[in-house]
């Protein structure tokens, strides 16, 4: 692990800067007038027990009726019981991918995304200094893996690209890695904490 691996990100959080959105990319569209934003936390988690960093991420159940198939964090909508979005991270990484609520050491969070289904997303960025194995939870993920952390740290890896989403086209980052095509609010978040890390 670069021995200031934990600083550089600490100090990329604290940078100030404005969130992101579904819409970067998209500057025409139109939102419903009234349209009100759901807190969601979702989990930026890092493994560094095997030595070179390693981003954990899901591929979500092709059963799903939201975003079925498709790369995400760990995380969902915030409860009324959760304390805060930290505490929704960690309790959606622990029923989704079985990570123990007291092993992710919490760096701090990343400015909101707002997504197309109308929730505000806090990334709540984690370094996990001890290995643990996961268990994909049946009904909402289909595989938990890791990526290099220098891939998506990359801002050359990332290229936008586009489909026809509800008639209209619509462009969006991507950061592909072997068989995962990581896109959407995902590679936005992940976008967003590459250009910190890079500043």
């Amino acid at each position: 692990m670069p021995a200031d691996l934990i600083p550089r990100l600490s100090a990329a959080l604290a940078r100030p800067g404005d969130g992101s959105s579904d819409f970067d990319l998209n500057p025409g569209t139109v939102l419903p007038a009234g349209r009100k934003l759901r807190p969601a936390g979702v989990l930026v988690a890092m493994d560094l027990a095997l030595g070179d960093p390693r981003l954990i991420l899901t591929k979500r159940s092709s059963a799903l009726k939201h975003h079925p198939g498709q790369i995400a964090f760990p995380g969902g909508k915030q409860d009324d019981t959760d304390a805060d979005v930290t505490a929704t991270a960690l309790r959606e990484a622990q029923e989704e991918i079985g990570l123990p609520p007291d092993l992710p050491r919490i760096l701090g969070t990343l400015p909101t995304h707002e997504t197309v289904t109308s929730f505000a997303v806090t990334p709540v960025v984690a370094v996990l200094e001890r290995g643990f194995d996961p268990v994909a939870e049946p009904g909402e993920v289909d595989e938990v893996f890791s990526v290099p952390l220098a891939h998506v740290l990359n801002p050359a890896n990332y290229v936008v690209e586009s489909r026809i989403w509800r008639g209209t086209r619509r462009y969006y980052f991507a950061v592909p890695y072997g068989p995962y095509y990581i896109w959407g609010a995902t590679a936005r978040m992940l976008r967003g904490l590459a250009a910190r890390m890079n500043e």
